[in-house]
């Protein structure tokens, strides 16, 4: 293997599933490879607000002057997006080289495409000089493969139903995966307002160091700005994040706790907050493409995070028609998901994506047609989010907004050549 590509299609059949939990096989290769951080290490779990929360911590800590490392899954569009160092998206030379430092001393030890993947992306940071690492958990926590780390500060975002299959059924056994990022005397920070009974007891277990909302940090604001305060730090007269949505400043209060439980090893100064939460960028995530019509972009694919997104379409005021085009993995809970953003969609483009997993855009359709109560709605089906897109495009009027959400293969796919700005043609009465 030379290329990036080649090594991403070699791990895609090297291991017999896709998802196969566990650290044993994973630790195995990390202790041949001598793998370990020499910087402060924060990993970030949670259901929903994962990404935003990592954005925002590398923001903050770019502009406070640290030399950053950032990993994330998946990606939108390319995989060198899942690795970024000191700001920037790694190149694909860089890691197809960490690929073959793994292949090197893995010998018998079978990885799936995401430990493999996790083991290049942390073996390359873990070489980069950092000040500090920021590491996204892929699903769960326990047992994700980013869990062979001790983080420094832990951080457990919103925690609800998805994954269900691997995770549980319930938030209780859910937040019992997620809270296995903790460690021992190390503080953890629950920015979950109203956070399972189980994360509180195997904090309290385990003797970490947890700051719970609205006891140890709180924020507050206004139409014009915001504050927060902690257990040592303050910060007021703030502008609202750069990341739109309801839920971002509860996912600011969290970066703000963490960073203030690490003062010591990390200090950042009021204007380094300012600063990076005024800049932070993350595509797919309420993203808001000005155009005619305009274009709205949300990787929201499990009920709570098409909640969140239905309270921010709704919150985005007047629009004559709202086309929606979905496209999700089949084992999500689609219903609820409907039941939420139906009320404001008017006209459904259901998709198919390039993968087993995903659910057929017939099936889509199917669970929508028989809850639908509405009659003045329509769908149809698509190929790829592409057409889809294309198709709500041709029947859009300028004035009207289209929303494209689901599956990061259902945003991604709208972006591979760009982030489009859409046009249409003004239609005839």
């Amino acid at each position: 293997m030379k290329t990036l590509q080649q090594w991403l299609d070699w791990c895609e059949q090297l291991h017999p599933v896709a998802i196969d939990m566990g650290l044993e096989r994973v630790k195995t290769v990390a202790e041949r490879m001598a793998l370990q951080f020499a910087c402060p290490v924060i990993t970030v779990a949670g259901t929903n607000g994962k990404g935003s929360t990592c954005a925002m911590l590398e923001a903050v800590l770019l502009q406070a002057g640290y030399r950053t490392g950032l990993y994330t899954s998946p990606h939108l569009v390319h995989f060198e997006e899942r690795c970024r160092l000191h700001g920037e998206s790694a190149s694909s030379e860089v890691l197809a080289e960490a690929f073959a430092a793994v292949e090197a001393v893995r010998g018998d030890v079978s990885l799936t495409y995401f430990e493999f993947s996790t083991l290049a992306i942390l073996s390359l940071m873990s070489q980069a000089n950092l000040d500090v690492a920021i590491l996204e958990v892929g699903l769960g926590g326990r047992l994700d493969a980013v869990n062979i780390i001790d983080a420094d500060c832990a951080v457990i975002t919103s925690i609800d139903i998805d994954h269900t299959a691997i995770l549980g059924k319930d938030r209780e056994r859910i937040g019992l995966e997620k809270a296995g990022i903790m460690r021992a005397a190390r503080p953890v920070i629950v920015s979950d307002p109203m956070p399972p009974q189980s994360v509180l007891d195997h904090a309290a277990a385990l003797g970490a160091d947890v700051w719970l909302f609205g006891r140890d940090y709180n924020f507050s604001g206004d139409k014009q700005q915001w504050a927060w305060a902690g257990r040592e730090r303050r910060y007021s007269g703030m502008a609202y994040p750069a990341l739109r949505g309801a839920n971002q400043l509860i996912n600011a209060s969290g970066v703000l706790a963490a960073l203030d439980a690490l003062r010591q090893r990390i200090p950042v100064t009021a204007q380094a907050v300012r600063n990076g939460l005024a800049m932070v960028e993350l595509p797919g995530r309420f993203q808001i493409v000005p155009g005619q019509p305009v274009l709205v972009l949300d990787v929201a694919h499990n009920p709570h995070s098409v909640a969140a997104l239905a309270a921010n379409l709704d919150a985005m005021g007047f629009y004559p028609t709202t086309h929606a085009v979905l496209g999700v993995m089949a084992d999500k809970d689609l219903l609820p998901m409907l039941q939420k953003v139906n009320p404001m969609v008017d006209k459904w483009y259901f998709t198919d994506l390039p993968l087993p997993r995903a659910a057929k855009a017939a099936d889509l359709q199917q669970v929508w047609r028989a809850h639908n109560t509405r009659t003045d709605t329509t769908s149809s089906t698509h190929v790829d989010p592409m057409s889809a897109l294309q198709a709500a495009i041709d029947a859009a009027d300028p004035a009207d907004r289209i929303v494209i959400f689901g599956s990061f293969y259902t945003v991604g796919g709208v972006l591979k050549d760009g982030t489009p700005r859409l046009q249409a043609k003004h239609l005839t009465p």
